[in-house]
Formats: C-alpha cells, structure tokens, sequence
C-alpha cells in the first residue's frame, strides 16, 4: 500500500470566518462525500476518479471526524468547520489504516503509513505543529480518505491542548459544523461544493496530463485527427472505377441461426497500419496473443522459438527442461516467464530441501551444524553438495516470428488483450498503386480496413491523404471491391439494382480485366474466376458524410453519469463543430437530478429528453428512444451511459454503417478498477454487442428490440438482437477503437433493488 499527501500550503488563518452564529441544524455534524467501489491506496490513485471531488456516490453527513463504513475500495471526503471549545494552542493528530489525509492545518502523510483505531503516536508525520485555536472562530477542515480491499477501515482526527501528559481526544459533533445543508440538493447541483488545493478539479486535470503511461495506444495517431482535414469533391471520383455487384459470401440471411449462435458470423476486419489496439502493457497477467496455453508458458516459457548454440566442448544444449528450467543467465525478452517457468538460481547460497518436500526455504529452521545465510561465519566446504555451474557466454539463434500472421478473422471470445488483424503491407501498397492510377498524388495512407472473402473478393476501405492540384491536402474515404469470382448471374443482378438509388459511381457493365484479352474460366457451376482480379467499385456501398447520428441512452438515477455524459457530448461538438448529432435520454423517473433542465443549459445541437414511468428497462428504453426519430435514413447508436468517446466517434460510427448493408458494433475496451482514459489498463469487451449503430430503416425492419422478452431484465437482448440482424442479411462490422473506453463504476443501486441498511455495530 502506497500514500501520499498533497501539502496544502496555507495558515491556518485563511480560513478564519469572522462570525460565529452558526444554525443549529448545522451543528454536530460534517458533510461526507462517498466515492464508491474504486480501486487503489492513495489519495493520487482517488484524483483519477472521474468524478472526484464534485460527483459523488453519496453525499451524506456524520457526526464526529471517526469513520469506519466497515467496507472496501472507497473514497472520503470529509469537510467542514472546527469549533473550538475554548481558547487553546493544540496539535491535531490524524490515525488511519490504508488511507491518507489532506487537512487545512497541515498532516504530512508520506504515502504508506496506517496506523490500528486509537494510534496517535505511531508516525511522526501523523502529528500538526502547535496551532492556536479561538473559541470565538470557526475553522475550516477537510479530510481525504482511501480505502483498498485490505484491512479495517476507519480514519479518525484527535486533538489536544499543547500541554504535557494530555491525551488525544476526537474530534466529537459538539465541535463540527456543516460546510452546507446539502439535503435538499439535487446531485448534479456542485456549485457550493468547496474545492481546496488538495482538491480542486482543475488542478487535479493539471497533474493528472504529467502522467506518462506504458499504452501504445494512448501515442499519437494520424487516425485520430484524420476527420479534420476537408473531405475530397465526391464528384472528382466518378467513373475512376467500373461498378461492381457487392455480395459477400459470408452474408447469413434468410439462413436459421441458432439463439446467441450469432456471435460465429461475426467476422474481424484487417487494418494497416499498426493501429496498436493491442494491449501490450497488460500482457503480464494475460498472455492469450500467444498459441501456447497458460500452463506450457507457466512451466517453459518461449524457449521453444530459441535455438541454443553448442557449447565450446561441442556439446548441444537441450532447453528447456520438461522438470524445470534455468532461467539465469539467459538473455530473455520476458523475464516473467523466465522466473514463472523455474526456480531462482541463487549460486551463492547453499541449502539442501529434500526431493518432494514442500518446506518453503524461508521457513525452515537451521540444521545441525548448519550456517545461516545471515552469519558471518565462513562455512565450511560440504562435499555432499554442488553449485550449478552458469555458463554466462551461453548464445542462442532466433527466427523473426510474427505472431500477428497466425491469427484469423473469426471473432476471438477468449482473449481480450489482441487488438485488430493487421494488414499485410504489401498487399495494402499493390491495392492503393493499382487504385492511384487513376486519381490525385498520394500523400500518405492513413488507414486500410479490409473484409477479407476469398470465395468472392476482398472489400477494403481506403483512407488515403491526396495533394489535390498540388495546393492542398484532402482526404479520401471509400471502399472498393477487388473482385476474385464473379456470380455467372452477376450481369443480371447488376441490372437490376442498377435501377435503385446508387452511390456517387456511375453505375455502369464490368469491362474485361484492364490489359488483358483472357477468358474468364469456369471454377464452379455457379462462380467464374477473373484471369486477373478486378478492382471495382462496388454499388450500393457508399457511406454518407453528413447523414444524422442519434446516441439512445437509457438513464435511471445515475446523476453523475448522466452529467458527464452530457458533458461529453458537449465536447465532442466543441472540438468537431458536428451539428449532425443528436442525444435521446430515456428517462425512468430519476429522482436525483433534473436531466430535462441540465440538457436544457447544455449546448448539445440537438437533444430530446422522454419520461418513462416504472422500474428500468434497457430494451424498452432504447426502443421507446428510436420510436421519436422520424428520419429513418438516419442512424441510431445505440448507447450505454458510462462510455469515454474519441473525438473522431462521429465520422467513425458513419463509416461503418451503410443503409441495407453495414451495422456497426465497435469494441469498447473495459477499465479495471481505479483506471482512467489516462491510465488505461483494463481488457477489451469481445463479447458485448450492447454498442450497436445501425441505420433506422434497417432497425425497424429487423422488428427493433425484444421487449417483451427483456422486459425487467437485460443481458442478452444485444447478442438475441444480433441475431436478427444477420438473418436479415445485413453484415456487422467489428473493430476495437482507439480510446474508446468504458468507465469502471459501482453497480449499487442500478438494477432497481433495494439497498438493505445495514446492522449497527
């Protein structure tokens, strides 16, 4: 466990109030802010809170400076005012037990002390300097709080006069007061919520940019600002490529799938470049990337890609050992798993265990005759024992091995520390030459997404910088077809949906394959294959830049979410100055804030709020949400209210969706407890579908949400909803987004069930 303190360096003279009429309801108590279920041991690790200091769990009160909620993982905040009894010069004295605390008149904590109930003598650093004190003043104080999983919890503030053989007494309700009455106080109401130096949001933003992290991807990347720079004329793009019929094997409509069996159609894209979704910092605890099981690295590590040279006596070296391998000494990559797959060599120390036995070194007493390794003593030599000799010029020959390349497309439920398929980059360069040809000069490819179909042809959404009359920079985001096998019915089929409403393409018959007289030949009775595969443009795939985008959130009792959400959402428009969005909160009769009022004063675009009587309902609420949209070309994310969103969100949630085609679940990466956007350590959600963007049409024709199944109940509406949607012959894209979180929060009080009070004592 590691404290800190944040010094606040002021006298005790600046908060002094020059009154001393205090309402009597405000006496003998103290404001007590609760910030639940969040993981860690110090006041650094409680700043990273989201919410922390204005959002709470829990605003409540207590009538003296000693708590003990007889929990774990939790924050405190206690402030207020200090009435002294009577004129005195005393020293305040702080005990605690895996906690820190930050007080006007200054404690200097150092971040690992606790201390049992009632001891005030343990630490120096527990005690204040001689601070004197009048009865005719008030004096203001505050007290943070961090508790762990581990230990009895309680924080408790003494005091006595500066005289010698006093005892420390705490701080009792006959001398607090109230900061303020927060009773009656709504929970987004913070305005009268003090914030000191120990605690002042943003301060605590300030500190908290300093932070440096092992992520990759929280560096750079050119994705992340690419929707910044103005898009290319669509018109300078007609008729580059021939049209094609898109219509991907893979496709399941109209075929009986299963219920929940939905999740094993659900194919993974490929992305170049290196977006660095995988999770690398988080590989420590879990190694799934890796073909090898949990139990062979456990025991022989990566030896097995390593070739040992010979020894200078010619002998070759066998390694690993299937008994137990020696790790020191050996020039490793993951020395983790060097030390989880054997023993520590310690060639300096000489003890014997026998074969079998369990006795752990530490713990056994000495023997006869024996030494301990503390002595001074010189041993004497013991012929029965010998050192294993370590050869430190041993070598090894090494293969380059790419992991990435023995994965596949099928959508990986048991490991959720890989991130996206990565694209071979020859095959990106051989598509984007073949397509710049035919356009502008290439600046730089920021990103290639492909769909990979090898009975039909490979989609690719192509995402390229172009210097457009070698003046400016635009940017160019399409998807393009390179056709393999052609339906031998193609040319019909083509015709036809020629008739409907097309994408910028000119719509127009497949040409030959470009320089080439070849004929086609015949691979099966229903598919011929190109001489030379054809990139096309395919018809019916085009996504729209401007269509609307309406984020649906269920809400029920969640203040600080809702509050932060909103102001999320006010971000987003700030930084992308997108009035193409809108936010629909359902509300089931939240009783803690006003939300039609907060969305009111916020200056989200466009926002409709809708009151829903009754206990919270996902499914109900999300469908009652999609029924107020009248615009059904546009699209509907369907949304949860604990979610981190990047800045490019919009255009990436508009990309992925086309109308009668493409639906869109992106995978949100789960923070562990105590984890921030900043310190993002945490796994990726591979199984939850709940994040789901679709066209409204294509909502509506499914039947939209089961509600009479989910009605009082949710998990398993987004996988029994992911079913209908790939029966309908729709495909569902899946990638992992850059920083795009989901937050960690306490679970009580959201599923409608009553919170039991607890016994007293």
């Amino acid at each position: 466990m590691y404290l800190d303190l944040v010094k606040i360096q002021v006298t005790l003279d600046n908060f002094i109030y020059l009154f001393i009429y205090v309402l009597s309801a405000y006496k003998g108590q103290a404001n007590l802010h609760v910030f639940e279920d969040w993981c860690g041991s110090s006041i650094s690790q409680l700043k990273k809170n989201l919410h922390f200091p204005l959002y709470p769990h829990t605003r409540t009160t207590v009538k003296k400076i000693a708590v003990a909620p007889k929990w774990k993982n939790y924050g405190l905040r206690i402030f207020g005012f200090i009435h002294p009894y009577k004129d005195v010069k005393c020293i305040l004295n702080l005990i605690l037990n895996s906690t820190t605390m930050d007080i006007v008149c200054p404690v200097h904590l150092h971040g690992s002390e606790w201390t049992a109930p009632g001891e005030f003598s343990k630490f120096r650093s527990q005690t204040s300097k001689p601070v004197h004190l009048m009865s005719s003043r008030r004096y203001y104080f505050e007290v943070l709080h961090k508790q762990d999983e581990r230990g009895s919890d309680h924080v408790e503030v003494g005091w006595r006069p500066f005289l010698p053989g006093l005892k420390y007494d705490v701080i009792d309700s006959a001398d607090i007061s109230l900061y303020t009455d927060e009773s009656s106080l709504k929970m987004n109401s913070v305005r009268h919520i003090p914030q000191t130096l120990a605690s002042h949001s943003l301060a605590l933003q300030v500190n908290q940019r300093t932070d440096t992290h092992t992520a990759d991807m929280l560096k750079p990347d050119p994705r992340d600002n690419y929707y910044k720079i103005p898009m290319i004329d669509q018109s300078r793009l007609e008729n580059v490529l021939p049209s094609c019929v898109y219509s991907p094997t893979y496709v399941v409509k109209d075929f009986p799938i299963a219920r929940y069996q939905g999740l094993q159609f659900v194919y993974l894209s490929y992305v170049y470049p290196n977006d660095f979704t995988r999770l690398t910092h988080m590989e420590k605890k879990n190694k799934c990337f890796y073909r090898e099981s949990p139990v062979y690295l456990e025991k022989f590590g990566f030896y097995k890609y390593m070739k040992m040279d010979e020894e200078e006596d010619g002998q070759p070296v066998f390694f690993p050992k299937p008994d137990g391998l020696c790790a020191a000494g050996i020039l490793i990559t993951d020395k983790n798993s060097a030390r989880s797959g054997s023993p520590e060599v310690q060639p300096t120390k000489v003890s014997e265990i026998p074969e079998g036995s369990d006795m752990a070194p530490q713990s056994r007493g000495l023997e006869e005759g024996e030494i301990s390794e503390y002595s001074n003593e010189e041993a004497e030599a013991r012929p029965h024992l010998s050192e294993e000799a370590i050869n430190w010029q041993r070598t090894f020959s090494v293969n380059p091995v790419d992991f990435e390349l023995l994965r596949s497309d099928w959508n990986d439920l048991r490991c959720n520390v890989s991130g996206n398929l990565q694209l071979a980059e020859n095959e990106v360069i051989d598509v984007v030459s073949q397509y710049m040809e035919r356009i502008y000069t290439l600046v730089r490819i920021v990103n290639v997404e492909k769909r990979r179909d090898s009975a039909r042809g490979n989609r690719y959404l192509m995402e390229l910088l172009l210097m457009e009359g070698g003046k400016r920079v635009v940017r160019l985001s399409d998807y393009i077809y390179l056709l393999l096998h052609r339906s031998r019915y193609e040319d019909g089929i083509e015709s036809r949906e020629g008739t409907l409403p097309s994408s910028h393409h000119t719509p127009s018959k497949n040409p030959p394959p470009s320089g080439s007289n070849t004929q086609t030949h015949t691979t099966t009775p229903w598919s011929t294959s190109w001489a030379k595969p054809l990139l096309c443009q395919p018809s019916m795939l085009e996504w729209r830049h401007d269509v609307m985008v309406h984020f649906v959130v269920p809400v029920k009792n969640q203040a600080r979410w809702v509050q932060q959400f909103i102001s999320d959402m006010e971000l987003l428009h700030h930084e992308t100055k997108d009035e193409n969005f809108s936010v629909l909160i359902v509300d089931f009769q939240s009783d803690d804030m006003d939300v039609e009022q907060a969305l009111k004063e916020s200056t989200v675009p466009r926002y409709e709020y809708l009151r829903r009587e009754g206990n919270f309902e996902r499914s109900s609420g999300l469908q009652m949400g999609v029924d107020t949209i009248e615009d059904s070309h546009s699209i509907v994310f369907l949304c949860d209210l604990h979610i981190h969103f990047p800045h490019n969100i919009l255009e990436t949630i508009r990309k992925h969706c086309v109308e009668g085609r493409l639906a869109f679940a992106p995978i949100v990466m789960r923070l562990d407890c105590g984890s921030s956007p900043l310190d993002p350590d945490g796994f990726w959600e591979v199984n939850g579908f709940g994040l789901f963007g679709i066209y409204k049409s294509d909502f509506d024709k499914i039947g939209g949400m089961n509600t009479e199944e989910f009605k009082d109940r949710w998990g398993g509406e987004d996988w029994e909803l992911l079913d209908r949607v790939l029966q309908n012959g729709l495909e569902v894209e899946r990638l992992r987004l850059r920083n795009f979180y989901h937050y960690f929060h306490s679970k009580r009080g959201m599923w409608n069930i009553p919170i039991k009070r607890p016994s007293q004592g």
